[in-house]
């Protein structure tokens, strides 16, 4: 690649709004989106297409995006996929990391961060939560090192709680939270006043404070 020229990347999410926001991060951090799919298909196809640096993919788009990182892995070994969702699930996890990701991704991720973490991954870095890292490592423990599998009150929160808690921890508003992952802002208070519950809290600083080292 010429020197100064943009860095490529393939997108794909089967949500047009939220494709959109990312495409508007991605370019603005200075990358170049030179395709949206909206399926794993799709995204294979564009990937062939224009054999960008990077291919982003949703895990649970129509046509599985595990299964479109591991074909694009197989026929161009030399892109970096990312997978970018809102599964916490060590399946999820374990199952991109072998289908080729070099990246794994939540989507309460602040985007004006995604370009930082492309670039990483470009540079030969792994771009994965610190939570995600920590259930890694434990799956490579000795048996009788591994931490207790009992689960914490937090475990017990879904993945949309999760960003939405994420994003009120990093100072946006009720509104903004409604509006950053379309939804209405009732939608938004169902989910806080769900976790206030699950955690046993009395108000959402004191959660944010609580969830803040599960991350």
């Amino acid at each position: 690649m010429v020197t100064g020229e943009p860095q490529r990347v393939v997108m794909a999410d089967d949500h047009p709004q939220l494709r959109a926001h990312i495409r508007q991060a991605l370019e603005a951090g200075g990358f170049e989106v030179c395709a949206e799919a909206a399926n794993g298909p799709q995204a294979v196809r564009f990937a062939e297409e224009y054999e960008p640096d990077v291919v982003l993919l949703d895990i649970h788009m129509p046509g599985g995006g595990i299964r479109a990182a591991a074909e694009i892995s197989r026929l161009l070994p030399d892109i970096a996929i990312v997978m970018l969702t809102v599964s916490r699930d060590d399946n999820d996890l374990f199952d991109s990391l072998r289908a080729g990701a070099s990246g794994y991704l939540l989507k309460d991720t602040d985007p004006a961060r995604l370009p930082e973490a492309l670039r990483g991954v470009l540079s030969g870095e792994a771009a994965i939560p610190r939570s995600l890292v920590a259930r890694i490592l434990d799956e490579f423990r000795e048996p009788g090192r591994r931490r207790s599998a009992r689960r914490s009150k937090a475990a017990l929160l879904t993945s949309r709680e999760w960003e939405v808690m994420g994003l009120l921890g990093e100072g946006l508003t009720t509104d903004e939270v409604a509006k950053r992952l379309f939804l209405s802002p009732t939608t938004v208070r169902v989910h806080i006043s769900t976790v206030l519950r699950k955690l046993r809290v009395k108000d959402r600083q004191a959660a944010i404070e609580m969830l803040r080292d599960e991350r």
